[in-house]
Formats: C-alpha cells, sequence, structure tokens
C-alpha cells in the first residue's frame, strides 16, 4: 500500500533536492480529523467509535521518545508481508504499509500495493510531509473515511493532489514507549474505516508488530544459520498475541512446531473444526489437499504451516478441506512463521505457537466470481478478435457509456462526451425512424426488451458513412427499464460486399431472365434444383415449381437418354465439364425436344464440389444441312455422297432403313434421303414411323417405278415430302433437299412460336382470358363489359394487361397469338 499520489523523496537525495512539495499544510487535518472530522475523537486517542484505546506501553504520558531504532530488525520480521495482506484486505483500500519513522524522515520497510501509487520498500519521504508524522508524534491512530467531504475538503485542499481519500494509521509503539513508526492503509475511494472490527485490527497487529520488533532487539548471543536459531517468545508476548489472534476479523489459529492447533478465534471456528495443520502430520493429509498456483497438487512439504516452520512466508495458498461429514470446503491459508530464529540453542516446544496459520474462505460466490472473471476476460479476447464494440445506456437518466471502438464508428474521438442527442445525431436520416421504433420497442416492458438492428451511421467528425448491427438487452425493474447493455459491430465491409453481390447477382438475374436459354443451379447433397430461369417455361413447357429435383428433371429425359444424363451428373460431381445433348418428352403436351446442355461443377470454399450449374439449349429448331442417306446399294450410296458433301451438307450413310430407325429418336434433326430400290416398297414404313414419331426427320424417297404411276403417290401418304424419279438429276435432288429442309425450319418456327403462345396465354389470370374471349369474338369493351358484368373502364384496363402480358401492340395480333395457342372465342356475346 501507499500513502498518497505523490513524487517521493529518493533514498539517495538530499531532502533539499527532493522537489518543491511543501505538503505540511496538507497534514493538519490529520492532528484532528477522524473518521468522521472529529477533534474530540482524535484528543481521546481513538480512531473512532469502534477503536479501543491503546495499551499501557501506548499510553506513555509526556513527550514521545525519540530513540531509532534498528532498521534490521524489521527486515527480519517475516510474517510483515502476510500482515500487510491481511490490512489491506481488511480494508478493502488497495495499499498497506509499515514506516518507520523519525523526526526527519518517514521511510516505507514494508509494502503491499495493488492499486499502483509508486512507493516501495526503502522509499523515503520528509516526515512533516505526510499524515503519519502526526500519529507518529502523538502516539494516536487516525482514521478518515473521506477526506472530500464537509470540513475535510476545506481543510484537507491538497487532498485530491495527493491523491488519497480514505485513510488509516495506528502508531507501533516498542516497550519502552518509543515509536518505530506507523502501520497504515490508504484509499483513492472514500470507504468505511471507522468500524470496530478494522481498528481493533489495527491495533492488535500494530502491537504485535511492536512485540516482534521487541523480540529481535533484544542482547542475545551471537547468530548462527538463521533458519536454526529461534528466541523464545516470554508468556507476555503468547498473551498479547492470543489477544490479537482472538479479536482478529479473519479467520487465524495458532499451532505448535508439531502442528497441533494452540488456539483459534471466533472467526475460524466458525469455518473448520479445529484440527492438525494441514501438512504437519498423515494423519491429516486426507483432509487437505493443497492446490499450486497452475492448479497442480502440493507436496505436505510446500504447505504453508511446514513452510512457516522452516521460516518462510506462504500466503494465500488455496485448500479443499473435507470434513467428517463429508462435505468440501475451499479456502485460501496463510502461513506466517512466528519470530525470526536468532538464537541457535533454542527450539520452540510443541506447546509454543510456533506458526499463525490465517484462514479466508473461498465461498461459492467468490468461485463463481473468479469463474466469471476469466469468462470475461475470453470475452474480451473474443471481442477484440472480432472487433465488437460495448455499450450501456441507462434510460431513464440517459446515460451513455461507449467504449473507443464505438466511437470510432461514429467518427468521434475516444475521449469525446456521448449522450443520446450526440447518438442519433450520426444515425442516417433514413433510417432514425427505425433507430427509434428499435429503441421503444426494447424499452417496453410489455415486450422482449431486446434492441436488435442494423443501421447506417454517418461519421460526426469525417463525414463518413458506415454500417453498424447492434444487439442489446434491456433490463427492467417494477416495470421501468432501467439499464440497456450491448455490443455493436462496424459491418461496413460486410455490407459492401453483400451490395456488390448483389449487384452481381441483379445483372445474372437480368440476363437469365431475358435468355432464350435455361439457366440453373443444383445442389449435389441435396439433390435439389435451387434456380431455374424463366425461359423453363418455353422450353421445357413447365413452371420453374414443377421441377424442384434433379430426380423430376431426370423423369422429364426421353428414356433411352436419360441414363447418360444421369452418368453426366455424376461426371460433374467429380469435377468435370460436361456438353451432353438429349431429348425430352416435355410434360406440358409430350412433344420432343432436343437440348444441348452444357453442365459445370461449383466448388465451395474449401475446394468441394456441392453444387453444379448449367446452360440448356433448345436446338430442335437447328437442322443445320445434316442429310441421313439410306440405301443398301454401295454405289447408289458414292453417288450421293459425292452430290451432297461438296454441296456442304453434312452426310450420314445407313445401310438399311431397320439401322436408321433404331437410333432415329437421337439423331439431330435433318432430311432423311430414302432409295426404295433395292429396300422394296415395305421400307416406306420407316417413313410412317418418323412422322407418327413427330421427329423432326423429313424424308425424300428416291426409285424406280417401273411405268408404277402409284409409287409416287403411296411414298406421299407414307410421309414422304417428295419422291423423285431414278435416275435423279443432280439439280433436282439438291432442290428438293433445301425444300425439305426449309420446311423443316418453318415447322420448327412454328411450333416454337405455337409453345410461347401457350406459354403468354397460361400466364393471364381468368378475368383477363375471359376478355381476350370476348375480343376474339369481336366484343367491344361495352358489350364485353355487359356480358361480364363489368364497367368498360374495367374492361379496358383488363385489355390493356392482356396486350403487356401476349407481348402485342395492336389487337389483330393478339387474336393471332391466341389462335396460335387454340385459344376459342366466347359465344355469350
Amino acid at each position: 500500500m501507499i500513502l498518497f499520489r505523490l513524487t517521493p523523496a529518493w533514498p539517495d537525495r538530499h531532502p533539499d533536492q527532493r522537489g518543491s512539495h511543501d505538503l505540511r499544510r496538507g497534514c493538519g487535518p490529520c492532528r484532528t480529523l477522524s473518521a468522521h472530522g472529529s477533534v474530540d475523537a482524535v484528543r481521546r486517542g481513538t480512531a473512532g467509535a469502534g477503536v479501543q484505546p491503546m495499551n499501557a506501553s501506548a499510553r506513555c504520558q509526556g513527550e514521545p521518545l525519540h530513540r531509532v531504532p534498528d532498521l534490521s530488525a524489521i527486515e527480519r520480521v517475516a510474517a510483515l508481508p502476510a500482515m500487510l495482506d491481511v490490512m489491506w484486505r481488511v480494508t478493502g483500500l488497495g495499499f498497506a504499509a509499515v514506516a518507520q519513522m523519525t523526526e526527519d524522515a518517514w521511510q516505507a520497510c514494508g509494502v503491499r500495493d495493488e492499486v499502483g501509487f509508486g512507493l516501495r520498500e526503502g522509499d523515503r519521504l520528509r516526515a512533516d510531509t505526510v499524515p503519519c508524522w502526526d500519529v507518529w508524534r502523538h502516539r494516536r491512530p487516525v482514521v478518515i473515511d473521506d477526506a472530500g467531504l464537509g470540513r475535510a475538503v476545506r481543510r484537507l485542499p491538497r487532498s485530491e493532489r495527493l491523491g488519497f481519500r480514505s485513510y488509516i494509521s495506528f502508531p507501533i509503539v516498542l516497550r519502552d514507549g518509543s515509536v518505530f513508526g506507523t502501520l497504515c492503509a490508504v484509499g483513492a475511494r472514500p470507504a468505511r474505516l471507522d468500524q470496530p472490527e478494522i481498528g481493533e485490527a489495527f491495533r492488535q497487529f500494530s502491537e504485535l508488530i511492536g512485540l516482534q520488533l521487541d523480540a529481535l532487539q533484544r542482547p542475545s548471543e551471537p547468530a548462527g544459520d538463521p533458519r536454526k536459531d529461534a528466541v523464545p517468545p516470554s508468556s507476555t508476548d503468547n498473551d498479547t498475541l492470543a489477544a490479537s489472534i482472538e479479536h482478529l476479523p479473519i479467520g487465524a489459529e495458532l499451532f505448535g512446531s508439531e502442528g497441533h492447533a494452540l488456539m483459534d478465534n471466533p472467526v475460524l471456528h466458525r469455518l473448520l473444526q479445529r484440527s492438525p495443520a494441514p501438512g504437519a502430520d498423515a494423519g491429516a493429509a486426507p483432509r487437505w489437499t493443497g492446490y499450486a498456483a497452475d492448479g497442480t497438487i502440493l507436496d505436505a512439504h510446500d504447505h504453508p504451516f511446514a513452510k512457516a516452520l522452516r521460516g518462510d512466508v506462504a500466503l494465500r495458498t488455496r485448500f479443499r478441506h473435507r470434513t467428517d461429514d463429508g462435505s468440501e470446503r475451499w479456502t485460501r491459508i496463510s502461513g506466517l512463521p512466528l519470530g525470526r530464529p536468532a538464537a541457535r540453542a533454542w527450539r520452540p516446544s510443541a506447546s509454543e505457537p510456533a506458526v499463525l496459520l490465517i484462514v479466508e474462505e473461498e465461498n461459492e460466490a467468490g468461485r463463481t466470481a473468479q469463474a466469471l472473471r476469466r469468462s470475461e476476460a475470453r470475452m474480451q479476447a473474443a471481442a477484440d478478435l472480432v472487433g465488437l464494440s460495448s455499450y450501456s445506456w441507462n434510460p431513464a437518466t440517459g446515460a451513455l457509456t461507449w467504449d473507443r471502438r464505438l466511437k470510432a464508428i461514429w467518427g468521434l474521438p475516444p475521449d469525446a462526451h456521448v449522450d443520446r442527442a450526440v447518438w442519433m445525431s450520426a444515425v442516417h436520416p433514413e433510417d432514425r425512424a427505425r433507430v427509434e421504433d428499435a429503441l421503444a420497442r426494447c424499452c417496453d416492458p410489455a415486450g422482449e426488451g431486446v434492441y436488435t438492428l442494423e443501421h447506417r451511421v454517418i461519421g460526426i467528425g469525417d463525414g463518413v458513412e458506415r454500417w453498424v448491427a447492434t444487439h442489446g438487452r434491456t433490463e427492467f425493474e417494477d416495470g421501468r427499464p432501467t439499464g440497456v447493455v450491448g455490443v455493436a459491430l462496424d459491418i461496413t465491409e460486410r455490407k459492401r460486399d453483400e451490395t456488390a453481390r448483389h449487384e452481381r447477382e441483379e445483372r445474372f438475374r437480368r440476363f437469365a431472365e431475358h435468355s432464350t436459354n435455361v439457366l440453373w443451379l443444383a445442389n449435389l447433397e441435396s439433390r435439389r434444383l435451387t434456380y431455374l430461369s424463366r425461359a423453363i417455361r418455353h422450353v421445357w413447357g413447365v413452371a420453374p415449381e414443377r421441377l424442384r429435383s434433379i430426380d423430376s428433371w431426370l423423369a422429364t429425359i426421353h428414356p433411352d437418354d436419360r441414363d447418360s444424363a444421369n452418368r453426366t451428373v455424376e461426371q460433374v460431381g467429380d469435377g468435370d465439364v460436361v456438353v451432353l445433348e438429349y431429348r425430352i418428352l416435355r410434360p406440358s403436351d409430350g412433344i420432343v425436344r432436343r437440348i444441348r446442355d452444357t453442365f459445370f461443377p461449383i466448388r465451395s470454399e474449401d475446394g468441394r464440389i456441392r453444387h453444379m450449374g448449367g446452360i440448356a439449349e433448345d436446338v430442335t429448331g437447328r437442322t443445320g444441312a445434316r442429310i441421313y442417306v439410306v440405301d443398301e446399294d454401295a454405289a447408289s450410296r458414292q453417288a450421293l455422297l459425292t452430290l451432297l458433301q461438296p454441296a456442304g451438307y453434312e452426310v450420314q450413310v445407313f445401310a438399311n432403313a431397320t439401322a436408321l430407325a433404331e437410333i432415329a429418336g437421337s439423331l439431330q434433326p435433318g432430311c432423311v434421303i430414302l432409295d426404295i430400290e433395292a429396300a422394296g416398297p415395305e421400307s416406306l414404313t420407316v417413313a410412317k414411323a418418323l412422322k407418327a414419331g413427330r421427329l423432326a426427320l423429313p424424308v425424300l424417297v428416291i426409285g424406280r417405278s417401273h411405268g408404277d404411276v402409284g409409287l409416287g403417290v403411296r411414298a406421299m401418304k407414307a410421309g414422304a415430302v417428295d419422291y423423285l424419279e431414278k435416275p435423279w438429276q443432280p439439280a433436282a435432288l439438291l432442290t428438293a433437299v433445301s425444300a425439305a429442309l426449309a420446311e423443316l425450319r418453318t415447322d420448327s418456327e412454328r411450333s416454337q412460336a405455337r409453345d410461347d403462345a401457350k406459354l403468354r396465354i397460361g400466364a393471364l389470370s381468368a378475368r383477363e382470358r375471359e376478355v381476350l374471349e370476348g375480343l376474339l369474338a369481336g366484343g367491344t369493351n361495352k358489350s364485353i363489359g355487359r356480358a361480364l358484368g363489368l364497367s368498360p373502364r374495367t374492361v379496358e384496363i383488363h385489355r390493356a394487361h392482356v396486350m403487356e402480358t401476349l407481348g402485342v401492340k395492336t389487337l389483330p395480333e393478339a387474336v393471332l397469338m391466341a389462335a396460335r395457342a387454340g385459344v376459342q372465342p366466347t359465344d355469350s356475346l
């Protein structure tokens, strides 16, 4: 501990070189103020109502003796650190000290500083600049609860500069009546020091230190090994020691050298039953388990009793004590050796005090508080790692507490003052209403008491727009909000990333919605289709909701192509990019469509392939320049190849009609040239099958009729688009092929137009379709409204929606599209 915050006089400096801190006026109140500022209390020699008068040795009359004691004696009081530890804990001030006083100087002999006042052992101060000087001169204790209140403030004007608010000091009086110095404690905040237990503890400990100094300063034989020498305490010393133990406000027990308890005080008796000291014998071992700072179990040799018996001090060792009934109690035990060895010939007997053990209970609340502190430290580390900011707000008083991170989000310096006006002034104007509404809800006792929101902030000092996410909870008392505690996080980067991602997604969505190809995404683990573009309605003839999974997509594929599509999915899962052409049977009308689909894998951040995507293109109407030649005569086949390939056609040859029929369903659109001369008229059945299957494979028949004029007619009836007599003319054959392919393209375009019309008509509401049927019947707005029970204005609105949905600008265009889709006019007009 330390007395007050000032620049100490260093031991190696002359008093004149210690600066200009003339604090004599600041010490005056210590001569006249007690805990309550009472002059009479000090004159009576008490520190308040709870402090008993000093004993006979401390109540010497007349002038105080001015004998300079041997400073080395205090250094040999081994229990001094433990005593100071007890004193700062008893007072709760955080600083305690034992100082030697002379007429000229105050010198710290022992210091326990837990608050950073700055004094260390050996530091010297001018005697007339410290309150202890008055204690030393008059041998009377001084107790000040608060130097900053009432008369104490007026009479101690420099208390703030000195840095203490609370103060207690007792003189250490030796047997001959001289004053060695003081035992004191100092606090930076007010404290309740005027309590009987505190005053009695200081009185007893100051007397105990005086007895120890007397014993160590007596004439003795030359000292040998200090760990083997000891000075036997007198019976008077033992009586005083016992009295000191009796009145300590904490648990304490005296032990003999063999570990037997000699006496304890009432506080300890309430905590633990009297038993041998932990570590004194093997029989006590099962009852006591000591733990080192790292949590390991202590050996009995390192227990506080054993260390104190060897002359060492052990402070606040953690112990678990098991009683006879099986219950457990956690304690902190300090071991103090009674007397520093000084005479080789004497050893303490088993009945004489050798060790003082001080016991503090470590209750469940203490352990919980310790665990809470560790948890708070971990939480703070986690908050620092992710950049969390903490805050608190009292809705009743408006008081706000923000950390430096949160102030930085608001564009404020770390030392800036914050209140509700500052808080709200930086909230983005467009978000202010949401913030106010969220605050009102969190302060509503009928609500959940939660404040969670993401909003924008415009920095007060820098004008930078930032995003902040906050989450807090409200505490209520008697139905009123008393405090909101929460955390906030700067999410500006996340919001910027989200905005950029949304912009990319929007661009992709616009592209996908206007593309004639089907863009799709699928989850390979759940086998769900996660995205399908609008073109699915045109190509597959169904709404996206109809195809929810990979399996439902596979079900639309032609049975002959389904296995290859399934294997493709597996290949993509292995990381391959695959282009596959397959046929689908449209669920809406059963029409066969040819699809060219590009499959590609999508890797996650960890490198695993969990998703795949694809671009499906309808290639049904793309005939290109593909020709399929069916001719059993090799010479005739070669003649056809010689004509068609130089003309730019891609030719695929089949030896007979059966070979073509087996794979016709998987062929791309093109023209089939069927030579029936070698195969015979029965081969015309292939033409019938291709037409019946609605495959995009128009058939051109060539052959020799041998005067049978009905052969061409039969070929046309079988499904052929044309018939040429052999030997054919090259120009005639090329013209016939070109006409067949042109018709194929026309049919494809007509089919696509019909499909598109059906999709658009299907998007109309029931009322809009009724209006369209009325328009097909030639009705006007008035006549259609009369038939449907609508006003002409309402019919006009529906009519505009119909035109917009169908994508047409004139009524004739709408009528043509409706006819393509098979819509019939109403007969109710």
